[in-house]
């Protein structure tokens, strides 16, 4: 194996790190989402509970931040729906070579989810804010798009990375 593979080998606890903050990201998410939508239900049914305006906007928010970047994290487990009910009739070599332009397309994506997410988020967002929070800008709401970009060129640059590695693997070692 070359040696700048041992080299570049060497960064990946940046792609761990930023797995793992994505994913407690995520969580955090999740749980403050439950908390707020119980919140809500009581207020709904619970007499001497508010039911404050806010908790709608606030969940779906908090779900668009929670689904891209649970998004970002199927890439880096490999874990995206695919067909691969033809890999096994096709060469090795190339399946691997249509992996990584699967991977570049999903990098090309990635890309176009940063800039184009804060554009919205710095145009449309800007200018306006939430119904029930006029106080607070729509910036959030359009933001996650370029937050998950973010994740998926990271977690695509790995992929990439671990596709071309596998070229100079020796024998079944996979990289």
């Amino acid at each position: 194996m070359p040696a700048i593979f041992t080299k570049i080998d060497k960064i990946k606890p940046l792609f761990d790190a930023v797995d793992k903050v994505t994913l407690l990201l995520c969580k955090l998410l999740l749980i403050a989402d439950i908390l707020i939508t119980a919140y809500q239900v009581c207020g709904r049914y619970i007499p001497f509970i508010d039911d404050p305006a806010w908790t709608e906007e606030t969940i779906l928010t908090l779900m668009s931040y929670m689904a891209v970047l649970s998004a970002a994290l199927a890439i880096r487990r490999g874990s995206h729906i695919r067909m691969t009910a033809l890999d096994r009739y096709l060469p090795k070599t190339l399946l691997k070579v249509l992996d990584i332009l699967a991977d570049v397309a999903v990098l090309l994506l990635a890309f176009i989810m940063v800039v184009e997410g804060w554009n919205y988020a710095m145009t449309i967002g800007t200018k306006g804010s939430y119904v029930s929070m006029p106080w607070l800008s729509r910036f959030w709401m359009y933001f996650p798009v370029c937050l998950a970009g973010i994740a998926m060129i990271v977690f695509e640059v790995e992929a990439i990375y671990a596709h071309i590695k596998s070229f100079f693997a020796k024998g079944g070692e996979e990289a």
